[in-house]
């Protein structure tokens, strides 16, 4: 008997025929995908890594003893060499979504929403698109990975943006956890 959560499908070449979604993305630094429902291993090998050939190893790195068996809403952590792994909870915890994709980029925020972005800017760089900080660039200072050498405004907000949605779920809340912590 299987557990609620708990999806058998089929690690078969063939996986996208199955309902697999037909985005493309690509990983530009290391990310956490949480298995959707529908989802295959050999599927989110396809769309991370453009290649099948990481299913075994996928299921070597998770020790999944059945390649046919994965779980809805476990994370993965898809590095930026295409790798995947098991994300550890302190990677889920920190590292940027891959669920998200380019589509869902834009989002509307609220005032108080907007008035903690504008606040987390200042904090930032001054609210410069240019300012650097070793490996972090930028207005909302992100890594330079996250921007995949795209350095736009445009591409600053939309990442931004990403990044806020997947770890804070808004603005506000990433405003509340930079008052706690420093940072965000």
């Amino acid at each position: 008997m299987l557990k609620k959560n708990l999806l058998k499908i089929s690690a078969t070449l063939g996986a996208a025929a199955l309902g697999v979604a037909a985005t493309a993305s690509v990983a530009n630094a290391d990310t956490v995908y949480t298995v959707q429902s529908g989802d295959t291993l050999s599927g989110i090998s396809q769309k991370f890594a453009n290649s099948n050939s990481l299913v075994d190893s996928l299921a070597k790195n998770n020790n999944i003893q059945n390649i046919n068996l994965i779980y809805v809403g476990q994370q993965l952590l898809i590095k930026d060499n295409g790798e995947i792994t098991q994300a550890t909870q302190a990677q889920a915890q920190t590292l940027p979504s891959a669920n998200t994709t380019s589509t869902a980029a834009t989002t509307t925020t609220s005032s108080s929403d907007d008035a903690a972005k504008s606040w987390i800017a200042a904090r930032e760089s001054g609210g410069s698109y240019t300012a650097q900080n070793g490996n972090y660039y930028g207005k909302y200072q992100l890594s330079r990975a996250y921007l995949g050498g795209d350095y736009s405004a445009a591409n600053q907000e939309r990442v931004a943006n990403q990044y806020v949605a997947s770890r804070y779920g808004s603005w506000s809340a990433a405003k509340s956890f930079w008052l706690a912590n420093g940072w965000y």
